[in-house]
């Protein structure tokens, strides 16, 4: 096997992994993560930014230099290298266990089962299920789906085919504290300050590569593109931003509005206001769409690596005949 392939093989084989097997029940090495994360928080809360900096720097610098410590002791093996490779892809990536929750969401609506749809919508999002009917948890699932896909997936193995497995688990890390501390809570307003710009920062590329996929593989490309240079800078983040307007054009729904987090109201533009609105049905189109942004990005990102690397020998080997 040759070195350059061993992302390439690795992440197919984690991708996989998570389609047939999803997430584990129990020990998710995530929610270990997010457990030490909320241990070293206790010990360094402060209302400040810098303690909440050094939060953030220890437990990144933690998670992905133990990533590192790994892929050094495994380097020797090319065949250990693409199990650990496949590890990482698969413990880190979600695009099953996202799809799942979706489609039992849209499975209870489409049942009129409005209260257990109420009940399983916090396990996506942030959102109060309470203050939404059945079109509003349609409309909030399918901008997770999207968000998450950009997350939960194409982030993750972008930054893999950039640093192999301390970017895999660096990425979900920097992701994962966001979630935690990110969030403009008076607990979090200044102590999660640097996890959310650092997640900002980190999603940026993730989430590009997500938009462009999702109007390749959407059902209207020409309306994926439109919403995105219309609608993406209307959204309060830079990277759900793209990666919803994007989806919301693909698919032809009208995403954004009234929406409430925590028992706050936020009013957001709309996101390819000429689409129609959400319908449950739509659910399942957008899951299927994450699906297959999801395999086009491990395309993307794997060849990507493979073409930077083979460049760059290429580059020693006429430098090593001209010296």
């Amino acid at each position: 096997m040759r070195a350059d392939r061993v992302f390439a093989y690795g992440a197919a084989a984690g991708l996989l992994g998570d389609l047939l097997l999803g997430d584990p029940r129990r020990g998710h090495p995530v929610a270990a993560f997010g457990r030490s994360a909320g241990t070293v928080e206790r010990v360094l809360w402060r209302d400040h930014r810098g303690w909440g900096a050094l939060h953030t720097a220890v437990c990144v610098g933690g998670a992905a230099g133990l990533a590192a410590v790994a892929s050094r002791a495994v380097r020797p093996s090319r065949a250990a290298s693409v199990v650990l490779t496949a590890a990482a892809t698969w413990a880190v990536v979600g695009g099953t266990t996202l799809g799942r929750e979706a489609r039992a969401i849209g499975g209870a609506l489409a049942d009129g089962e409005i209260e257990t749809a109420r009940e399983r919508l916090p396990h996506l999002c942030g959102r109060d299920p309470q203050a939404l009917d059945a079109d509003g948890i349609a409309r909030a699932v399918v901008e997770s789906v999207a968000e998450n896909t950009s997350d939960a997936v194409v982030g993750a193995l972008v930054w893999g085919a950039v640093g192999g497995v301390p970017g895999l688990v660096g990425f979900r890390a920097v992701n994962t504290l966001d979630a935690m501390v990110g969030h403009r809570s008076p607990r979090y307003r200044r102590y999660g300050w640097a996890s959310a710009r650092l997640d900002d920062v980190a999603g940026w590329p993730g989430a590009r590569l997500t938009a462009v996929l999702a109007a390749l593989a959407g059902d209207s490309p020409r309306g994926a593109v439109r919403a995105w240079r219309a609608d993406a800078v209307k959204h309060p983040s830079p990277n759900a931003g793209p990666v919803e307007a994007s989806f919301a054009g693909a698919l032809g729904v009208r995403l954004g509005g009234t929406l409430s987090y925590g028992g706050r109201v936020e009013h957001r533009p709309e996101l390819n206001g000429a689409g129609r609105a959400v319908h449950v049905d739509d659910i399942e189109r957008a899951v299927r769409l994450s699906r297959r942004v999801g395999w086009l990005a491990l395309g993307v990102s794997a060849g990507g690596r493979l073409l930077v690397q083979r460049l760059l020998v290429q580059r020693l080997l006429r430098k090593g005949r001209t010296s």
